[in-house]
């Protein structure tokens, strides 16, 4: 396993982390138990979840994730193990039944991260994140930025205070930011220069073949800045290995258990998949690895998350670190890329 310090903490991660969004739902405790015994025994220690997980976000199932996570702590004895982050449900109809009124002020973060170390079992979480932004603009999917200023919520410099009294208290001992812009990142930078509060190490947004939008702007700012991606969705819910292509859905697959789940099965999504499946089986590679592998090799990558629902694909899917990409290969890449630059946002 290759390791990377994330940000500038001494958070010296896998550069290849475990997502759990589908612990507690999809995948059985049990299930769960045996994917964390074999990424911990592969040298993965980064575990990334949220207080809102599983997903498809349920209030029947709401906390699960981190539960089967603090039970498996506690049954192996391995809390000192593994790097372990979590992340505070930002406001949303959706996940309206998590509290009230959701936003990062004191209250609510105090609450969400209480919640959280009682579901994991823990005194610290290492990397607290925020899930996304509380204001409107882009995120999960949208390119156009809209201004809307009349619904800002919570401001930044008072989450960054309320984060510092966690900070303080040994609760969390480092900050990160989720489906944030480029915008919001240097804000919360600047900020946590200017007040001496915690400064975010980290932040975790969708990237993958169908989706580099987050090379636009922050990939500069994640290489100033030295706040590292952490990349989720780096199969494209499974899209990019080709399996739904043809309107293929194999059984217990994601989108054929949750169709909601097809923000990158647009006509153009599609063809673009049709393309990178083409040029991986024509060098006679999964096409799943070569996307994953594309992930890996990108500078502002701090690590690549991971998910899967079954064991053969985890297992797979961490061999793709052993897989460099050629400056053929990724020039290749790079072609479809200026024939399909974002069919999925």
């Amino acid at each position: 396993m290759e390791f990377k310090q994330l940000g500038r903490s001494d958070l010296r991660v896998s550069r290849i982390a475990l997502g759990t969004m589908t612990f507690g739902r999809t995948n059985s405790e049990a299930e769960a138990f045996e994917q964390m015994d074999y990424a911990l025994a592969q040298g993965i220690n980064l575990f990334d979840a949220a207080e809102m997980y599983p997903v498809p976000t349920d209030p029947a199932y709401q906390g699960n994730t981190e539960r089967c996570i603090g039970n498996w702590m506690k049954a192996r004895g391995s809390r000192e193990q593994i790097v372990l982050a979590t992340k505070a449900a930002g406001p949303g109809e959706q996940v309206s039944y998590i509290r009230p009124d959701l936003h990062f002020d004191r209250a609510n973060l105090r609450a969400a991260v209480e919640g959280s170390l009682s579901r994991l079992q823990t005194d610290y979480i290492d990397l607290y994140q925020l899930h996304w932004p509380d204001r409107a603009t882009n995120m999960f999917g949208r390119l156009g930025y809209e201004h809307r200023p009349e619904s800002d919520g919570t401001p930044i410099l008072e989450t960054l205070r309320a984060l510092d009294e966690l900070v303080k208290e040994g609760k969390i001992r480092y900050i990160g930011l989720s489906n944030e812009t480029a915008w919001g990142t240097m804000k919360f930078l600047q900020l946590a220069e200017q007040y001496d509060l915690p400064r975010p190490v980290s932040i975790q947004n969708p990237y993958n073949l169908l989706n580099r939008s987050f090379e636009v702007g922050l990939a500069e700012v994640a290489l100033r800045e030295q706040v590292d991606l952490l990349a989720y969705s780096p199969m494209a819910f499974g899209v990019l290995s080709g399996k739904y292509l043809g309107g293929a859905r194999p059984e217990g697959s994601r989108l054929a258990l949750f169709p909601q789940f097809a923000r990158y099965m647009n006509e153009s999504g599609l063809a673009a998949t049709r393309a990178y499946v083409e040029l991986a089986n024509r060098v006679g590679l999964e096409p799943a690895l070569l996307a994953l592998a594309f992930v890996n090799s990108r500078e502002f990558v701090g690590a690549n998350i991971i998910g899967a629902t079954r064991m053969e694909q985890l297992r797979a899917d961490i061999t793709s670190l052993e897989l460099r990409l050629g400056e053929d290969l990724l020039a290749e890449i790079e072609t479809i890329h200026r024939r399909y630059t974002y069919p999925c946002p």
